[in-house]
């Protein structure tokens, strides 16, 4: 699993996943994407184009990540996901947590409203 983290006008930080989000693959992200995306405390996105599998950690860590961005007023917004890496979003009601959009345009929307 890779990490590529990168500001847009900044004002919002952006984080391209490449790899598994598997529970190898969430540990060895887990320290640096919570650094980039909580620690900051600024809306973020998160770039799922690369992800070719995400499991239950995967899914813990964006949660997390979500909760601790909320409590401090900004917002996680996810976007790009691969249709096998949406099914999974799908099946464990992630939206309900989470905004999700299919570019990163749409979710900069997310992020405005």
């Amino acid at each position: 699993m890779d990490i590529e983290i990168s500001d847009i006008d900044g004002k919002v930080t952006r984080v391209a996943l490449v790899g598994r989000l598997d529970a190898a693959g969430a540990d060895r992200v887990d320290m640096r994407f919570t650094a980039a995306v909580v620690a900051v405390g600024r809306p973020a996105l998160v770039d799922l184009s690369g992800v070719s599998f995400i499991a239950s950690m995967g899914l813990r860590l964006l949660i997390a990540s979500a909760r601790g961005l909320n409590t401090k007023g900004a917002k996680l917004v996810l976007f790009g996901a691969n249709e096998l890496v949406q099914d999974v979003l799908d099946q464990a009601a992630l939206d309900q947590i989470i905004p999700i959009a299919a570019t990163q345009a749409q979710a900069l929307q997310l992020l405005a409203a």
